[in-house]
């Protein structure tokens, strides 16, 4: 019998996707977990429409991503630190303040565990940083650290 799996089944496959069990394997165990669905037409149907959905939701995504990356690409933020003699940097500015400042300044929402910041930065001057948006798509901004 072939089934639609509604979720992934160890053994057996994926989730969305169709195969081919035994009879009893697929009434005792899968249509009665909830964990697949009969192959009919109807249901092939209403899987190639999520599919279809999935994919251009993903596109989508994507598509916003890379706009955004787009418009930060060339953008720099300011963060102001406190420093003692010969301009050394008291605390570190860390992934927290940067997105913080990207909100304050440019009004972008980025989370903050989607800036990749090898190490905190403990010193004045420009950093480029890399942000990662999207899977797919990573956009680079400059940090200006300057002294208060």
């Amino acid at each position: 019998m072939k089934v639609i799996l509604l979720q992934d089944v160890k053994t057996v496959g994926k989730k969305g996707e169709v195969v081919e069990v035994s009879d009893a394997y697929a009434r005792n165990v899968l249509l009665k977990k909830g964990q697949g669905k009969e192959a009919t037409g109807k249901n092939m149907n209403d899987l190639k429409l999520q599919k279809a959905n999935a994919e251009k939701m993903a596109q989508e995504a994507l598509d916003a991503a890379t706009k955004l990356a787009q418009e930060i690409k060339d953008r720099e933020i300011r963060v102001a630190v406190k420093t003692g003699e010969k301009g050394r940097v008291f605390g570190s500015v860390s992934s927290k303040e940067i997105a913080e400042e990207i909100k304050a300044q440019l009004g972008y929402e980025i989370d903050k565990k989607k800036i990749q910041l090898a190490a905190p930065i403990r010193e004045l001057g420009v950093t480029v940083v890399p942000i990662k948006i999207h899977p797919k798509v990573t956009a680079q901004i400059s940090v200006n650290v300057t002294g208060e």
